[in-house]
């Protein structure tokens, strides 16, 4: 009688780049190599008027601010081999692959330009697992024409569906790892359809939509809600995959935390004296 063969479920896993994988913004690590000074400032007073999706404020200023307008594309390269990565980023990728019964295609969906992840990136995860800005540049001057596609917002759901279709995967095998605001509309969308979102900042917007918060300087951390929401591990299983690799969950707490503000009433409730 002929063995039954393993049925392996396909998932898509879908990841930030800013502050997600990476610990600074691409956007403050550009100003800084160039001296250019006030890019919160900037980005706070876009965010504020509602004039590009929020994520996008650098694209925006790439293509219409005076200062940034100098940026070319080996600038954009430069900034990916200076951005600090997340710890064991590489390792995340082999351990994805190597989970039984269970196949996860990676991508990389940020309103971060291209070129700064592909750079960060390199050898890490394949250019075409790779969705960011793109922009449209000069052949002569070498300048931003152009931006043909900025994944912020609504447009990183647009690129989370155009994937999954490709993919042929089911709503139900998306998950989808963020840190911020620029986030939150992807995330609804990933919930309402069945998948997982974890969020990996303390993000106040975020963390009250993403199924699960995990807080860690290591990239591997993500792994850890993925194994026990979709595959079914105990922490038992998780630590002995990471004692394989030689590593150690030495302070994994689970806690849930309320955060609230408790003010004087106008009103004085009845039957309470004053």
């Amino acid at each position: 009688m002929k063995a039954q063969e393993k049925v392996t479920k396909q998932f898509l896993l879908a990841s930030d780049f800013d502050q997600t994988l990476s610990f600074n913004d691409s956007g403050l690590a550009l100003s800084d190599m160039l001296g250019i000074r006030g890019f919160a400032e900037k980005a706070a007073g876009l965010s504020a008027v509602h004039l590009v999706q929020q994520g996008a404020e650098l694209a925006y200023l790439l293509l219409h601010d005076p200062e940034y307008r100098r940026v070319r594309r080996e600038d954009l390269i430069e900034v990916g081999k200076r951005v600090r990565l997340k710890q064991n980023l590489g390792l995340l990728s082999r351990l994805l692959e190597s989970i039984e019964g269970y196949r996860f295609e990676y991508y990389v969906v940020s309103a971060a330009p291209e070129e700064v992840i592909r750079s960060a990136l390199q050898g890490i995860v394949p250019e075409s697992h790779i969705f960011g800005t793109r922009f449209r540049w000069h052949p002569t001057t070498g300048e931003i024409e152009s931006i043909i596609r900025v994944p912020a917002g609504y447009g990183k759901v647009a690129v989370l569906e155009e994937l999954r279709q490709n993919l042929s995967v089911s709503s139900d095998r998306v998950v989808y790892v963020g840190d911020g605001s620029s986030d939150v509309h992807v995330m609804l969308h990933v919930n309402r359809l069945g998948g997982l979102t974890i969020a990996v900042s303390e993000n106040r917007y975020l963390t009250p939509i993403a199924e699960r918060t995990i807080l860690s300087e290591d990239g591997l951390s993500v792994l850890i809600p993925i194994l026990e929401e979709i595959a079914g591990w105990d922490s038992a299983k998780i630590r002995s995959l990471f004692a394989a690799h030689g590593l150690v969950l030495q302070h994994w707490d689970k806690i849930r935390t309320d955060s609230l503000t408790i003010r004087q009433s106008a009103l004085t409730p009845q039957g309470v004296a004053e």
